[in-house]
């Protein structure tokens, strides 16, 4: 082994250059992904008390297993304050942050359950809620959403991400922590759903695989950088969206509405709309030559 060449090297990793200043070394630890991973299995015997994890026997269980919560979560905040693109850093210090989270997981835990209660309820296949929590994708998607939201309106940086990340890669299921969604929220199957930051969704929303609410465009500053602006839908109470149906910009899908499947859609629908797609046209094949 050519030592000298591999400290050649070395140096090279670490010099200072022009392009390695776009991802500077930091100089603290950061989040570690497999202790949120831990952090996560911990909200679900919270929240989900008995399905996973013994929390529901007593009192004393539950408050052993937030006990855990609270030093774990205390330790990843106090790393995320670290982060070096950090603007506007919160003013309460990663305990008390950390508390205030718990103190919100009664409420997190009450929108769970609207959530298991809407992909029940739209599932003739579902045999019943256990089901629906133990194998649902959905589930585990707003799981990781509802808490990562919560994290975010505490301005907690980076930890909102990764949690919503790690349901992503698991689930095919991309929602942004930024997204506000109301209560009875479901989704059908799930993959390759992309719901953006600026999305506001009501209350009984349905969507199916695929469905993604975007941005048709973005706005640029002088300096030519993308503006953080509201740029993705706004959906309505009791709206169904179908599968592959991509639905773009700041625009309104009024309450009580139904896109169908495959739809491109970047101008405001009125309340009670059915937006479809023209009938299919028929075709013959003659002599095995194709359409």
């Amino acid at each position: 082994m050519n030592i000298p060449s591999l400290q050649q090297t070395a140096g090279a990793l670490l010099a200072h250059t022009a392009e390695s200043t776009l991802i500077p070394c930091p100089t603290q630890s950061l989040p570690n992904v497999e202790q949120l991973k831990s952090l996560m299995n911990l909200l679900k015997v919270a929240l989900f008390p008995g399905f996973f994890g013994n929390a529901c026997a007593d009192e004393k269980a539950m408050t052993a297993t937030l006990e855990r919560l609270y030093t774990l979560l205390d330790e990843q905040i106090h790393s995320g304050l670290g982060f070096a693109g950090q603007e506007n850093p919160p003013a309460l210090p990663s305990s008390a942050l950390s508390l205030a989270f718990i103190n919100r997981l009664p409420e997190i835990k009450r929108l769970l359950a609207t959530d298991v209660k809407a992909v029940k309820d739209c599932d003739p296949a579902a045999t019943g809620y256990g089901e629906v929590i133990f194998c649902y994708p959905a589930i585990q998607a707003m799981l990781h959403y509802r808490v990562a939201h919560a994290l975010l309106r505490l301005n907690i940086p980076l930890l909102p991400r990764i949690i919503t990340e790690l349901a992503h890669s698991a689930t095919g299921i991309d929602i942004h922590p930024g997204a506000q969604i109301g209560e009875y929220f479901s989704i059908d199957h799930g993959t390759g759903v992309v719901i953006g930051e600026t999305c506001i969704i009501g209350n009984h929303v349905r969507l199916y695989q695929g469905v993604t609410l975007g941005a048709k465009g973005f706005v640029f500053d002088s300096d030519g950088r993308p503006m953080n602006l509201p740029r993705h839908p706004i959906i309505e109470d009791n709206v169904i969206i179908y599968s592959n149906s991509t639905i773009l910009g700041r625009i309104t899908i009024g309450h009580d509405s139904i896109i169908g499947g495959n739809i491109w859609q970047v101008f405001n629908v009125p309340p009670h709309s059915r937006i479809v797609q023209k009938k299919a046209t028929t075709t013959a094949f003659i002599d095995g030559l194709g359409i």
